[in-house]
């Protein structure tokens, strides 16, 4: 995994930037930014999405919920591209 602090830029690596990182080295983007949503719908880019659709929720309880979920999110990968957790749901996007 790698996380936009470990990036050259940091935060301020930029939306295309991590589109290209992600398509270069085939990696999954997860999010909770809507823009990388936008971007895979019109362009089908980055490679694969992850949105996590949590709304406010502690980072002790989205670590957990990734854990709890972690086997079905890359099953779920191996068939779509662009994939959405919920609190109570993983949801495959055609």
């Amino acid at each position: 995994a790698v996380h936009t602090l470990d990036l050259e830029k940091g935060n301020q690596t930029s939306d295309t930037e991590i589109n290209n990182i992600s398509e270069y080295e085939q990696r999954i983007v997860i999010t909770k930014d809507a823009d990388f949503v936008n971007s895979f719908l019109l362009t089908k880019r980055p490679y694969k999405l992850l949105l996590v659709s949590t709304g406010n929720i502690t980072n002790k309880e989205l670590s957990l919920l990734f854990v709890k979920n972690l086997l079905v999110i890359t099953t779920a990968f191996n068939e779509y591209d662009y994939v959405e957790l919920t609190r109570s749901t993983l949801i495959e996007h055609r």
